[in-house]
């Protein structure tokens, strides 16, 4: 069962109805890739270890630019140069010991993919390429693992959740 000290920190949740006890131990359960630890990634990264999702496991290839800073939460100026997925995991754990960050610092491929999401129950696909999302979308479908995906350009932003057909790719051709 949860620790006094969990019992305080998922307070807010045991209280809900719609989640309580068995929600919280579902979550603590809960194996989740986010793929791009940016300005999409980054926020859901901190929501799901805030949350005691169990085990996150971040994809990223990149380092932290100065110029990412004006826009992606996860990292701070002395970060600049160091790799996201590195810094990621010192956040997320700082936040929250409970849970497992799994840092993976290379690109999500078409031969990757597979890999990167075995045992997984749901992707976050925080990427910025369409070559990346589709290779996502396609992993997504023949595993039958959830993916919510999330992208913004300039003023605005998508969000949306797909599980098996019609995919992202039927939605964005």
């Amino acid at each position: 069962m949860f620790s006094d000290e969990q019992v305080e920190r998922y307070a807010r949740h045991l209280v809900l109805a719609e989640i309580g006890g068995p929600g919280q131990q579902k979550l603590a359960a809960a194996r989740v890739l986010i793929v791009g630890a940016g300005g999409i990634g980054g926020p859901a990264a901190l929501y799901l270890a805030a949350a005691g999702v169990g085990h996150i496991r971040l994809v990223d290839a990149d380092t932290v630019s100065l110029s990412n800073l004006q826009r992606q939460i996860l990292f701070s100026t002395g970060d600049v140069g160091r790799p996201k997925v590195e810094v990621g995991t010192q956040r997320l754990s700082a936040l929250n010991p409970d849970i497992e960050i799994e840092p993976v610092g290379e690109m999500l491929t078409p031969q990757a993919a597979g890999r990167l999401m075995d045992r997984c129950d749901v992707v976050i696909d925080g990427t910025d390429d369409f070559s990346t999302r589709l290779a996502i979308n396609a992993s997504c479908v023949e595993h039958g693992i959830p993916l919510v995906s999330g992208a913004i350009g300039r003023w605005t932003g998508q969000v949306g959740v797909v599980e098996g057909q019609p995919c992202y790719q039927c939605l964005v051709p």
